[in-house]
């Protein structure tokens, strides 16, 4: 029985325009539904890391995975699924708030050590970070007052201590950089 299970992809590429456009469409004709990705700068300079957040088979995966490799602005790819990983989503929540429901509001918040950014007259906006779980049960919590927008960054994820196969495991920036330009 093949099981499916949350891979996460953690990619090295160019810090180009098109390459996420390169990399959503490779999914796209895998048929893969990409559930989260997260792009910004990495610590080599003219690289970005892009974590991505996949539901499916081992073996579907790393066909990905392998055929990621071939788009030309992709350096370095990892499946960190099975790694002891530290894994985040940022989260901004809009609620509807009045002056009787507010001091609850803010308690709910001050549990799950999420902050208030704004104050309207009829509304407050929390942003929380932490894993997937702990904005799940606070949304829960605040659907009860009404959200009245939402928005989430997706996941965002690296493996602990100094050993796992983070992206530039074992590899230096001079390593990488050179391997790009042999690549061009």
């Amino acid at each position: 029985m093949v099981t499916s299970i949350k891979h996460t992809l953690v990619a090295l590429v160019e810090d180009k325009p098109g390459v996420l456009n390169r990399v959503s469409s490779l999914f796209r004709r895998r048929v893969f539904n990409i559930e989260s990705i997260a792009v910004g700068h990495s610590e080599v300079p003219g690289l970005s890391r892009m974590t991505i957040v996949v539901d499916g088979a081992n073996t579907a995966v790393e066909q990905v995975v392998k055929q990621l490799y071939k788009v030309i602005d992709v350096v370095k790819v990892s499946d960190i699924s099975k790694d002891n990983m530290v894994a985040r989503e940022l989260a901004l929540v809009k609620v509807r708030a009045t002056p009787a429901n507010r001091g609850e509001i803010m308690e709910i918040v001050d549990i799950f050590r999420a902050n208030i950014v704004d104050v309207a007259p009829d509304s407050v906006m929390v942003e929380i970070t932490g894993d997937e779980g702990k904005i799940e049960s606070l949304l829960d919590l605040l659907k009860g007052f009404g959200v009245k927008e939402l928005v989430r960054t997706g996941r965002v994820a690296m493996v602990r201590g100094t050993s796992g196969s983070s992206p530039i495991d074992g590899e230096s920036v001079q390593e990488i950089t050179r391997r790009r330009k042999k690549k061009g």
